[in-house]
């Protein structure tokens, strides 16, 4: 079953090159991420037409998830337990949801930017993450045989290697001790990153910021990850980054991860 996490800065501007990349990539889930709009605006059809259910969860311009499958949708969940929100009233925001789908409960995941180091959104970022971190500590301890894969964007580079320039994000977000940190618990949890192994790096990013020229630069970030359960992980056969996704007019800053499970 191929498994897809894309962040596509806006799902109704992208709608054509979704639907076009969808036709030629042979994807059996796709979790996608800052969808930016609400779920009325949501463009469904490029995924009816293509034989895909999907399930989406937009509040504003902003955020927003969805997962397609063109393999079943059952068990749809908005959000996960104990999710923080954010602002004065601490708000919900529309970053996650989840679904069985060919056997596999797949989350797409958009992760809190942080903005700043001294920034309330920073302090949420981690605390989103630390009730992420509780809820997936709790799936597996239900059930250690529980095939599911938390995808996404994580708005965290793990390694120096994981940015183009380790010097350039001094005092910056994504890479902040305590950010890493955060990412190292998921894994302490008993996740284990299926992205990674089987598309190795250095300089294998997955965005690359529209700013200064970043990706003819080559100057991009590895930030979007598959976090798979010890009973899905095993199963991972192949996985690539869609660097070619990010060419052309009109692409997202994000480039689709795949990986491939034999299930």
């Amino acid at each position: 079953m191929r498994i897809v996490n894309w962040n596509v800065n806006s799902i109704r501007a992208r709608a054509e090159r979704v639907g076009a990349w969808l036709d030629r990539s042979d994807a059996d889930v796709l979790a996608i991420q800052e969808l930016k709009c609400k779920d009325t605006q949501f463009p469904r059809e490029i995924f009816d037409d293509r034989g895909y259910e999907v399930a989406f969860h937009g509040l504003n311009q902003w955020n927003g998830v969805a997962i397609a499958s063109r393999v079943g949708l059952e068990d749809v969940e908005i959000g996960f337990d104990d999710m923080p929100g954010f602002g004065e009233d601490l708000a919900s925001e529309a970053r996650a949801i989840s679904a069985v789908t060919g056997g596999v409960r797949v989350y797409s995941l958009y992760v809190p930017n942080g903005r700043e180091l001294d920034h309330p959104h920073y302090t949420y970022k981690l605390q989103w993450l630390e009730a992420l971190r509780a809820v997936a500590a709790a799936r597996l301890a239900a059930d250690k045989d529980e095939k599911f894969v938390l995808t996404g964007d994580f708005n965290i580079a793990p390694l120096d290697e994981d940015v183009w320039d380790i010097d350039a994000f001094a005092g910056a977000t994504h890479v902040s001790p305590p950010e890493r940190a955060a990412f190292q618990a998921l894994l302490d949890a008993g996740l284990i990153e299926t992205t990674r192994p089987l598309a190795p790096g250095p300089a294998v990013y997955t965005y690359w910021d529209y700013q200064k020229l970043r990706f003819p630069k080559k100057e991009g970030m590895r930030i979007d990850f598959q976090l798979a359960s010890p009973a899905l992980a095993p199963t991972a056969a192949a996985a690539m980054i869609d660097r070619e996704e990010r060419k052309g007019k009109g692409a997202s800053d994000h480039a689709p991860v795949i990986v491939d499970y034999d299930v």
